[in-house]
């Protein structure tokens, strides 16, 4: 019994011995960012994402190892983003995270379930979504502290800026973008093999290469991977010397090559279009008392002590009283009236809950990303807001070019400064 016990343990382990070994996969790390890493597997789904973004605009792929040297270079550039981000405390909880997919859900018209099997049948993991916006929103709330909230536009600007664009100032351009950046501090050696780069871009474009194409295999840029669309800019929003030069351009036709402080760049103006027509808007007075939540102060908490404030507006007391009393907000000196308000002015929640008021009409508790609020509506009236709104869209464009500007060289200064090692071949 001991002897055919131990002789079918023996043909089990021969036999073991024999079969093939399972292979396991081990994922390799491609490039090192500070502390963290980029592994193959994030770039490769990474990359698969892109290649599917651009097959669904018809626009032809670089060859893979470039591909995947555009895609890892704009993952560097998030991951040292993403690394400062952490260190100064920005942080999308779940809460925040499910409010911003539900608002997308309905921007594509569909129930949060169908739009997660909508996505999960093109390939793309719900996880890796979710992240991917969670990290997005994470960028935009730090370019937004870092950069766009110290932007400054004076009045003295926009003044200036009317008067040298009398008339002009409704034009809009479609513009694609090809842009080779340079280091900060770039040897005279690494400006000519950057020249040579952009170069060669504009031969190709010359040879007849779709834009995009040559766009997603040259570009340094962010929209490069999605073909180099910078979408509708307002004029404002261009330095003006670049205004000029596409003030004598058609559409369809390529700029020379443009030398600015970050690099090289080719342009392509696509369309171009103007608007003068007269602008006339619902504008709505209103009033609010705002209660906010926190650490210290649970929604709970200002839910009840808001309502008891209602309560006692409707019991009779003046709301413009009570909101000096209580108001969280700045308006409160004024007894919460916040003047006249144009449509798209206020956070979507708000701008809701006073377009289904009546002058006069006391709201229900309303949530915000401010906190809680209590409304009222005074008056509502027709305006002509043409010439306000220039001014609002000329200081409008003028913030973004600031800032554009100002972020470039922030994320060129950042990519300096951080420790990269990249290990796309195997060592």
């Amino acid at each position: 019994m001991m002897l055919r016990t131990l002789l079918t343990t023996l043909a089990l382990t021969l036999a073991a011995a024999a079969a093939p070994a399972k292979v396991v996969t081990v994922d390799r790390v491609i490039a090192v960012v500070n502390r963290g890493t980029i592994t193959e597997s994030e770039l490769n789904n990474r990359v698969a994402s892109v290649e599917r973004n651009l097959r669904g605009k018809n626009v032809q792929l670089p060859p893979p190892e470039v591909m995947r040297q555009q895609v890892l270079e704009r993952m560097i550039m998030d991951e040292i983003q993403l690394q400062y981000a952490k260190q100064i405390g920005i942080r999308v909880d779940d809460a925040q995270l499910e409010r911003a997919i539900g608002r997308i859900a309905e921007q594509n018209k569909l129930p949060l379930p169908e739009f997660r099997a909508k996505l999960e049948q093109t390939g793309l993991e719900w996880k890796s979504f979710r992240e991917d916006i969670r990290n997005e929103i994470t960028l935009s709330r730090l370019r937004e502290r870092e950069i766009d909230n110290k932007i400054l536009v004076s009045d003295n600007e926009v003044n200036d800026y009317l008067k040298l664009n009398a008339g002009k100032t409704d034009r809009e351009y479609l513009l694609s973008q090809i842009q080779v950046s340079l280091p900060e501090s770039a040897s005279p050696e690494q400006i000519q093999a950057k020249r040579a780069r952009i170069v060669a871009a504009r031969q190709e474009l010359a040879d007849g290469k779709p834009f995009a194409s040559v766009a997603a295999t040259y570009s340094d840029a962010k929209e490069a991977i999605s073909g180099g669309s910078l979408g509708w800019r307002a004029a404002g929003s261009l330095p003006p010397a670049f205004q000029q030069l596409l003030g004598n351009m058609q559409p369809g036709q390529l700029t020379d090559i443009i030398r600015s402080p970050i690099g090289f760049h080719l342009f392509r103006l696509d369309d171009l279009r103007t608007d003068q027509r007269r602008e006339v808007v619902q504008q709505t007075r209103a009033r609010h008392i705002l209660i906010k939540t926190n650490e210290l102060v649970s929604e709970a908490d200002a839910r009840r002590k808001l309502q008891q404030l209602r309560d006692r507006i409707t019991g009779g007391a003046k709301f413009a009283d009570v909101a000096r009393a209580f108001s969280e907000d700045t308006s409160a000196a004024n007894g919460g009236d916040l003047g006249w308000i144009n449509p798209g002015e206020t956070v979507p929640e708000f701008e809701q809950a006073i377009n289904g008021l009546k002058p006069g009409e006391l709201s229900p508790l309303v949530r915000s990303p401010f906190g809680l609020h209590l409304i009222q509506v005074s008056e509502r009236r027709q305006q002509d807001v043409t010439e306000e709104r220039e001014r609002f869209r000329v200081r409008m464009a003028i913030k973004q070019r600031k800032s554009e500007e100002a972020y470039e060289d922030w994320l060129r200064q950042a990519r300096d400064r951080a420790y990269v090692k990249i290990r796309l071949q195997d060592e």
